[in-house]
């Protein structure tokens, strides 16, 4: 239990660092450089996830389950594909039927690809202690 404490409390940094990124991104794609919102929301996201697996595979998690890093990113990566598709759906929905800045929509989407990023990278790629780990 000790472990995922640990764990939950630095992906939130992790994650508190990578959304600075995403947000930040979003922002310049979309006012500076006038992106379409999703297309802009897409990339940023993606950036975000890069930052997040750098900070999630050289400090937060010390037990891996996968020796191959390119299959380790691979599924982190899709990992982060999956959230993408939440990101898009509530910030659509935000936008469109709640007529809300695309910036507040995004903050609303934190909620749902937080939780569902960090319970799937910690279970599929990051094994707690004494856990087997699966073979490259």
């Amino acid at each position: 239990m000790k472990q995922l404490v640990r764990d939950a409390i630095l992906y939130s940094a992790a994650s508190g660092v990578a959304l600075a990124v995403d947000v930040g991104l979003l922002w310049v794609l979309v006012e500076r450089f006038g992106l379409y919102y999703l297309a802009a929301a897409t990339m940023s996201f993606v950036a975000g996830t890069v930052v997040v697996y750098v900070l999630s595979t050289g400090y937060i998690f010390r037990q891996r389950r996968v020796d191959d890093r390119r299959i380790e990113f691979s599924v982190f990566a899709a990992i982060g594909a999956l959230g993408v598709l939440v990101n898009l759906a509530v910030l659509k929905l935000a936008v469109d039927a709640f007529h809300v800045h695309y910036l507040v929509g995004k903050l609303a989407s934190v909620v749902f690809t937080f939780s569902l990023n960090f319970g799937l990278r910690r279970t599929l790629l990051f094994t707690a202690p004494g856990q087997r780990r699966m073979p490259a």
